[in-house]
């Protein structure tokens, strides 16, 4: 026991150097921040919606939130009403269940809106692709902006597509929109 005591204070603590960290796109928060109000008016809205997918994008969206992508503090933020939202964020292949719960969150978005489908069975209908029991990517029951591919796509990524979305966007309709309100 001793000798091995004896080694681990010789060879002390072998770990590998720690990873610098990647602020390159940390730097244009602000920029970021205030695009968003400039196409927009106010921050932007987003309502997430599970079509029938596994959770694994789901924890990657619940990433955005944590004091590392903070995306509070770019302006966007997760509501619990399609009617207060700007954005659908939806995820999985969408079962037959969700079919017609898609739809109507999709009705009830106020125009104009945006979608967002995330990660490969979002995008293209993944492993599950289209059967009896599912309708396969999203693109075939509602209309989609932007897919951002992945099993699951990492949480820089779901923020590109995000900001793709908004600046793919017809600037002129959001603040039409934003000035009626």
């Amino acid at each position: 026991m001793w000798q091995v005591l004896k080694r681990i204070a010789r060879t002390g603590i072998v770990t590998e150097p720690k990873p610098q960290p990647a602020l390159e796109w940390r730097t244009d928060a602000q920029q970021i921040h205030a695009e968003i109000l400039a196409i927009l008016g106010r921050a932007l809205a987003i309502r997430e919606v599970d079509a029938g997918s596994c959770n694994g994008c789901e924890l990657e969206i619940n990433a955005l939130n944590n004091p590392y992508y903070n995306i509070e503090g770019l302006g966007i933020k997760f509501v619990a009403s399609p009617r207060h939202a700007d954005m659908l964020l939806v995820t999985g292949p969408v079962s037959r269940h969700m079919e017609i719960a898609l739809r109507r969150t999709y009705d009830a978005t106020p125009a104009p809106k945006l979608v967002v489908a995330v990660g490969d069975c979002g995008c293209t209908g993944g492993i599950f692709g289209e059967s009896y029991a599912s309708c396969g990517r999203v693109s075939n029951v509602i209309p989609v902006d932007v897919a951002v591919p992945g099993c699951p796509p990492p949480p820089i990524d779901i923020l590109r597509g995000i900001l793709a979305a908004v600046c793919t966007s017809h600037p002129d309709d959001i603040s039409a929109d934003a000035e009626s309100n």
